[in-house]
């Protein structure tokens, strides 16, 4: 009888060893459904580049170090999904939209002024050019590009620091919890005479 219940001790001591690993497997990809994948945002090369007053063109990201870059549109609204679910990140990004949302006005305004300027001008018969309303939209447009200067400094800025707060704050992937939990080497052993399968983890 002592016999009978050791052998039955070691066959299922060697299942469980068996099926170890699909149960950890298993549960795992259980785990992913709970998991919201929030994958790696990258910016061009170039629009990592700009710098305070740079270039107020559209940036361009991609996803989990793909190659394919994406428009983030001119508020960044292709963008604002992936970042949703940070609240730091989303308020750098709506402070970059505030910031283009003034530059638009600010485009209007000089355009205004600068058309204005130039009907005063062929309004009669003979041209003018220094009367008090050109004056004034003469001024406007000169406040105007100032504003400009003070809207674009950070504006790129804002969008840049929406994406390293992302990216600071992502939690661990699925596919890196898969990663660890995968056996290095699995190979069949037979010390005792008896095939065995040996799968062996190493921490990474």
């Amino acid at each position: 009888m002592p016999s009978f219940s050791l052998l039955t001790a070691t066959l299922f001591g060697r299942r469980i060893t068996f099926l170890l690993p699909f149960i950890l497997l298993f549960g795992a990809a259980r785990a992913q459904t709970n998991i919201t994948h929030h994958p790696l945002v990258s910016i061009s090369a170039e629009d990592k580049t700009r710098g305070l007053n740079g270039p107020q063109s559209n940036f361009y990201f991609s996803l989990d170090g793909s190659e394919d870059y994406q428009n983030a549109g001119f508020f960044g609204q292709r963008i604002r999904p992936y970042l949703a679910y940070n609240s730091e990140a989303l308020s750098y990004l709506n402070d970059y939209r505030r910031q283009k949302t003034l530059l638009i006005g600010e485009r209007l305004i000089f355009v205004s002024a600068v058309a204005f300027y130039g009907q005063q001008v062929l309004a009669g018969d003979k041209q003018v050019y220094l009367t008090t309303k050109q004056q004034v939209a003469i001024g406007v447009a000169a406040a105007s590009l100032l504003a400009n200067v003070f809207i674009s400094r950070n504006t790129s800025h804002y969008f840049q620091r929406a994406v390293e707060e992302y990216n600071s704050d992502l939690p661990t992937s699925y596919h890196n919890l898969l990663r660890r939990l995968s056996p290095t080497a699995v190979g069949v052993v037979a010390p005792t005479g008896q095939p065995q399968l040996a799968i062996r983890w190493s921490l990474r």
